[in-house]
Order: structure tokens, then C-alpha cells, then sequence
């Protein structure tokens, strides 16, 4: 699949914002941490990745009913669902300096439907690399990879599973406007979209 930049200005993948806070102190304390151990931005990535997808629990699998949007609260309380965990991978990235876009994948939802799951692309050597910081548990073994996708799930076309190809400096609206609206996390799972 080719993935597509929303915009062609490279530095809209740097940006920080409301959501993607990487100017606020505990993004940058918890990049300073993981980059004082790192011998290059390659390993400062896959750190990064690996603190995101193993130190902060997905809600789901926790049962943590709070609903987190912005990255500085997703590292703060330490839970988020998959967008949320996004944000905060993107905020760590681009707090050093690595080009990161949010994007997404429609899958079946385990309550029946579909739903959007939110993950995020890396840019090193001129290419943009999928990673999924979702968080591991029975059945799902995503890894940080610049030589092939080790994603938490593969969409099955039969299914009406299917890869957006569309690489987002900014979350997408419609998920935003979801997460943020969303007093808990069974709320959120019914006014998620299912398509962009």
C-alpha cells in the first residue's frame, strides 16, 4: 500500500498543537528519559514505541473507563485507547525531532461493526514506516519495524476491514471530536466512526 501525506510540508509531521502537545513537560521529561538512553534516533524511536505500547495500558485491556485525547494526559495518567496512545507516540517523536503521522485502519469491532483504530507512521531514510503502539496482549504482537509491518492486526477485505492510506499531520476531526466528547470509554466505543 502507498501511503499518502495529507500535506506535502514535511514539518506539518513536527507540528505541536493542542492534542499533540510536545511542548508541554511531561512529554519533554519523558523524552529527555528515553532519549539519555538511546544511541541514535532510530533507537530513540523504538524506545519510545515500546515505552507507549508496553507502560501505558490500553483502557480496553485494563478496564480503565477514563477517556484520554491530548498526549501530556495520556503519559500523565499512564491509559489511553489506541488514538489516544497515538497522539502521545507522536508527541514523543516529534519532541526529537522524527517526522510522525497518525493514521488509521477500519476493523471489525469486537462488539459488532466496525471502528476506526488509530496508529501511527514514522519517517526515517525518505520512507514513512507503520507502527502500532496499540499494546500487545493474546493474539496481538505488534513490534517497531523499519523493515516490514508488525502490526496488531492485518484488515480482512472479506470483512470490510481496510488500511487508510492517508498519512494525517493532525488527528483526523471526526475521531477528535469523538474522543473529546466522550465522558467514558463504553460511550466513546458507540460514537466512534466506523469510516473516515
Amino acid at each position: 500500500m502507498e501511503l499518502i501525506q495529507n500535506t506535502a510540508d514535511l514539518s506539518a509531521y513536527l507540528a505541536a498543537d493542542e492534542v499533540i502537545d510536545h511542548h508541554h513537560p511531561v512529554v519533554r521529561e519523558t523524552a529527555a528519559r528515553l532519549a539519555a538512553e538511546a544511541a541514535d534516533s532510530y533507537e530513540y524511536a523504538r524506545a519510545a514505541y515500546e515505552f507507549v505500547r508496553d507502560a501505558i495500558p490500553h483502557s480496553q485491556d485494563s478496564g480503565d473507563l477514563r477517556v484520554t485525547w491530548r498526549a501530556s494526559d495520556v503519559l500523565a495518567l499512564r491509559t489511553g485507547v489506541c488514538h489516544a496512545k497515538s497522539h502521545a507516540l507522536a508527541a514523543l517523536l516529534r519532541a526529537e525531532d522524527i517526522p510522525t503521522a497518525l493514521c488509521y485502519q477500519r476493523l471489525a469491532h469486537d462488539e459488532g461493526g466496525h471502528a476506526l483504530h488509530g496508529l501511527v507512521a514514522v519517517r526515517f531514510n525518505g520512507a514513512w514506516h507503520r507502527q502500532d503502539p496499540r499494546g500487545n496482549k493474546p493474539g496481538v504482537d505488534a513490534r517497531f519495524s523499519l523493515t516490514g509491518e508488525r502490526l496488531a492486526w492485518t484488515p480482512d477485505p472479506a470483512a470490510g476491514e481496510l488500511d487508510h492510506p492517508v498519512l494525517y499531520a493532525e488527528p483526523h476531526p471526526l475521531v477528535l471530536a469523538a474522543l473529546r466528547a466522550a465522558p467514558d470509554r463504553p460511550h466513546l466505543w458507540k460514537t466512534l466512526p466506523d469510516s473516515l
